[in-house]
């Protein structure tokens, strides 16, 4: 996209944000990689490094969940220091200045949260990893408690200090049902938005990029950010396909400007 082609696009969407009511974000994988996390599919994404272990089978057996802790810290080692990138930091501004009624996320990093997005303005569909939980009794456990117990068994993943039952990150994997009331509460702004917009998702994971469809058949415009091409671009309203960084860099200024 050439540079006169980007702030075309930027000019689109901040118009159809000025004429937006009720406007929600939903993000993926491709907003946190100018964090330096990889996303999911692309050569060199997590996902071609290790294949995912299913619920079922962590569940099951102690060796997937030492082994899918073992990658948890593997992975925390390499990118825990990440912090939020431009399209974090534009979304906090545009929810903080109203232009943004909520956030719906496919991403687990805590990102969102760490741009000062609080907890009421954000839908997590697949969970967050930066703490976890008992599958069992569902208490939270920190991931320090969990890292201690983890190193001094020499790499065995703990039981639930309160129950005795397994403990996972609180991500939602392959097989594991989705969040109830999450699930609930995106499907709800996605049919009482008028504008919303994708911004770094491959829109492939279902039930979660059903999403956007749902609100486009509500009446809502559609925009899609993304560097690759999706399934959804043909009855999008604007497809910017460039860096979310560049995409959104303007409306941290914008924003600040007009606060």
């Amino acid at each position: 996209m050439s540079e006169r082609e980007l702030k075309a696009a930027q000019d689109t969407l901040r118009d159809f944000l000025a004429q937006a009511r009720s406007a929600v974000a939903f993000t993926g994988a491709g907003l946190s990689t100018e964090c330096g996390i990889p996303d999911f599919r692309s050569p060199g994404g997590l996902w071609t490094q290790n294949k995912p272990i299913p619920f079922d089978v962590f569940v099951a057996h102690q060796a997937a969940r030492d082994e899918a802790w073992r990658r948890k810290f593997a992975m925390d080692a390499a990118f825990g220091a990440a912090t939020p990138g431009r399209g974090h930091t534009a979304l906090a501004r545009l929810l903080a200045d109203g232009r943004l009624r909520a956030i719906i996320t496919q991403n687990i990093d805590g990102l969102h949260q760490a741009s000062g997005v609080p907890d009421a303005a954000l839908v997590e569909l697949h969970g967050n990893t930066t703490y976890a939980t008992c599958l069992d009794c569902g208490q939270r456990h920190e991931l320090d408690w969990v890292r201690s117990r983890f190193e001094a068994s020499g790499g065995k993943a703990p039981f639930c200090e309160a129950c005795e039952g397994p403990v996972k990150t609180a991500t939602i994997s392959f097989g594991q049902a989705m969040p109830v009331a999450e699930m609930a509460r995106a499907d709800k702004l996605s049919r009482a938005c008028d504008l919303f917009i994708v911004i770094g998702s491959s829109l492939v994971v279902y039930p979660a990029a059903g999403f956007p469809l749902i609100a486009k058949r509500a009446g809502a415009r559609l925009v899609i950010i993304n560097r690759e091409e999706t399934d959804f671009d043909e009855m999008a309203d604007l497809v910017v396909r460039a860096e979310i960084g560049d995409v959104l860099e303007p409306f941290i200024q914008g924003v600040a400007a007009n606060a």
